[in-house]
This record gives structure tokens, sequence and C-alpha cells, in this order.
């Protein structure tokens, strides 16, 4: 073959295998200037602060705040919900006043005060009604409307959660699934990432459920199989941001805390980081 037909097939050759083509971007080059718009702050936020923001959020979900207007949202018992009916009520809660079930440390620890106890949070067209107890409202529940259960266990990445019911009937937990899934109304489940326990929750829940010898109290537990709300999606709801969790506990009143990274838009993290500043430094539930 003479030298001119060489050439001419390693020139056929390259082109056939794309090998004169242009060189494939390394993986992130080809965003550089979605990059240099994109900037990330951390925040750490304690339990406390981690309920205020997620009950922030949850006021501000269009669920709940169309069910305001047109419909019926019922506000479960728990410590979490205490922030959440703070922020729809508008009003301080004594705390201890709407907590049912409570996990205190087995030796040590504080304890809440006595305070008189609160009935149960249900508003209609966003007006209190007092008169409605829990166990007629449940009754009245219809598409579209909102019931708010706190949680006892997360399993984020299944995104369901589960509650621990300490009374033999199911407590609030049994009145209101039933009637959520047949009348095909929302349930709203804020609980922050410290409750993200290890394994499946649905494992989990079948494994309390054993009929096995107990020495102590073993609760049992359902699953919530409805709408998460922790401090993630608050974040996204109320900045726009998207978040991750990069670790989390502390000590000094931070244990239990978690350690965020937001990131977006420039004006959209500054708006995340105004956001959290304004609830940094809540009280812990118990002081």
């Amino acid at each position: 073959m003479s030298g001119l037909r060489r050439a001419a097939l390693v020139v056929f050759l390259l082109v056939v295998f794309g090998l004169f083509a242009t060189p494939a971007p390394l993986v992130g080059e080809a965003s550089k200037d979605a990059q240099q718009k994109l900037v990330q702050a951390q925040i750490v936020l304690t339990v406390s602060e981690g309920k205020r923001l997620i009950a922030r959020a949850v006021a501000q979900m269009p669920v709940v705040k169309e069910a305001l207007k047109n419909g019926m949202v019922i506000i479960a018992k728990g410590t979490t919900n205490t922030y959440v009916a703070e922020e729809i009520l508008a009003r301080k809660i004594p705390h201890g006043a709407y907590v049912l079930g409570r996990t205190y440390p087995e030796k040590g620890g504080k304890r809440l005060k006595d305070v008189d106890r609160m009935n149960d949070i249900i508003l209609v067209n966003g007006k209190l009604r007092e008169d409605l107890s829990l166990d007629e409202a449940v009754k009245q529940l219809k598409g579209g409307d909102v019931v708010i259960k706190g949680a006892n266990a997360l399993d984020y990445p299944n995104r369901i959660a589960a509650v621990i019911t300490g009374s033999s009937d199911a407590g609030t937990t049994g009145k209101i699934l039933p009637y959520i899934g047949a009348r095909k109304a929302h349930l709203v489940v804020p609980v922050g990432l410290e409750k993200q326990v290890v394994g499946s929750a649905l494992e989990i829940v079948r494994k309390v459920r054993e009929p096995i010898e107990t020495l102590n109290e073993v609760y049992p537990m359902f699953l919530l199989d409805g709408q998460i709300v922790t401090e993630l999606e608050a974040l996204d709801l109320l900045a726009c941001v998207s978040v991750f969790q990069a670790a989390a506990g502390g000590i000094g009143g931070a244990e239990g805390a978690v350690r965020l990274v937001c990131r977006g838009a420039r004006e959209q993290v500054q708006n995340a980081l105004k956001l959290t500043e304004q609830i940094q430094g809540e009280p812990p539930f118990v002081e």
C-alpha cells in the first residue's frame, strides 16, 4: 500500500471512530457557569429550632392553607405539633398543655411543668371549633381536609414515619387513620431529623408487634404514610433551596442537632440564612 493510501486510510478510520470529534467535557466542566452562580451555606439547628422551622413550613403548605380557607384542619397533640399550633393560631401555647405521650431520660433530666391541658385543636374554615370533639371531627373529614400528626420514628429514605401508641385502643392514631384513608384526607407528618431510625420503619413496626415475652413495656407502633415534613422540606418550601444533611449531634444544648447544607442562588441561600437566624435561639421545649 502506498504512503498516500495509508494516510488516507488512517484519516478515514479516525473520522469513523470519532477520534477527531471535540473531546467530551469532564464531569462538572459543562456547567461551569451554573457552578459559578451556585452558592452554599451550612446551618446548624437544635431540636427545638428544627421544630419551630418545621412548624412554620407546615403553616405555609398549600394543602394546609387551602384547608384553612375551605375545609377542616385537625392538629393532633404532640411536641412538634405544639409549635405547629402556635404558628397556625398565632398565639403562644404553654409547653405541656398540648402533649400526650412523652419520652424522658430514664434517669435525671427535666420534666414538663403541670399546666392546664387543652382540647384537641380542630379548625373549620379557619375558625377554631372548641365545640367539636376529635371523635366527631374525624367522622366529618372529606377530601382535601388535613390531619397533622407527629411521629416518633422516621425512615427518611422511604419517606415513611411511625408513631408509638401507649393506649390499649391505639389512642389518637387509632381514631384518625381509618378516616384519613376512607375520606381521602391529607396526612401531614411534621417530624425532625433527630427521629431518624436505623432500618425500615415497616420492619420495626412488625418487630415491636411480635408476641414474645417482654421484660418491660414495649409499646406497639403504627405506620404513618403521609407527607413527611422535616427540616429539609421546610427549608425547601420556605427558601426554595436544595438541602442535604451533612452531620448531626453536638454538646451544650446541641445534642440531637442537625447540620444542614443549603445550595442555590445567592439570594435564595441568603434568605435561608436569614430565616434560620430568626429561629436560632429557640429555647428547649422543657426548660
